[in-house]
């Protein structure tokens, strides 16, 4: 039976984000999408962490009988991921961290809080323009509309990374069984913090820890380049099938 990929969407986006991947995804594995509270059809929802992990774990429930469930989250969702695996890993087959391998503390940290002032300051109808014209600046109508069309969602921008910064560590995922995917664009800025992160793994005992890094991709590297992504998760769910 195939492997079951549970997508977690990152900030400010929604479920949409995984338009370029449905398509490459559907057959070889079977897929569920997350909205995130805040965030596409759950918009009018609180965001907390411990909500995040209700929806997904709804989304893991969702899989189908007696198949292996690969959990995928890039960038906040990647972080809401680990939140999942560190209370409910046992659920889980596999674990990939997309644009997420950063611990959220420091001068990145900093940055964020910062991004996440100017959101509030611009305003929800400047920052939709904005972000409409850097997105179909940088990639081609077919791959960008679908995901422009799910909408932005700025207003938990804040609260989320307020709650990742102060909850979210390696350490949170202490014990869990499965294998782990660290999943970066080469030129990704989370990538940075890649090998502390990967070392603090195997301190808690987590060996089957993989990295992988996908060529002239950015932070965005499901956009950038979504063929390699696709595979890039599809080799990870054959391997944890196999296992």
């Amino acid at each position: 039976m195939p492997a079951h990929l549970v997508l977690v969407h990152g900030s400010r986006l929604s479920s949409a984000q995984w338009a370029p991947q449905l398509p490459l995804l559907d057959g070889p594995a079977t897929v569920g999408l997350v909205d995130l509270p805040g965030h596409g059809a759950r918009a009018a929802e609180e965001f907390t962490l411990d909500r995040c992990v209700e929806v997904i774990d709804e989304a893991v429930r969702a899989t189908p009988s007696g198949a292996p469930v690969v959990l995928a989250g890039h960038s906040l969702g990647g972080y809401a991921a680990m939140a999942y695996a560190a209370q409910r890993g046992e659920r889980l087959s596999g674990l990939v961290l997309a644009g997420c391998s950063a611990a959220p503390v420091g001068p990145g940290a900093a940055v964020y809080r910062l991004v996440a002032r100017i959101t509030d300051r611009l305003g929800e109808d400047r920052m939709t323009r904005i972000n409409d014209c850097v997105l179909r600046r940088l990639y081609p109508a077919h791959l960008v509309d679908p995901v422009i069309a799910g909408g932005y969602y700025f207003a938990p921008t804040a609260r989320a990374w307020a709650e990742v910064m102060a909850r979210c560590r390696p350490s949170m995922l202490a014990g869990l069984a499965c294998p782990v995917l660290i999943l970066n664009g080469q030129f990704d800025q989370f990538r940075i913090g890649a090998s502390s992160f990967v070392r603090r793994l195997h301190g808690l005992g987590l060996r089957d820890v993989r990295v992988e890094v996908i060529p002239r991709a950015s932070h965005l590297s499901n956009l950038d380049q979504p063929e390699a992504f696709a595979a890039a998760l599809l080799r990870f769910a054959d391997s944890v099938v196999a296992r």
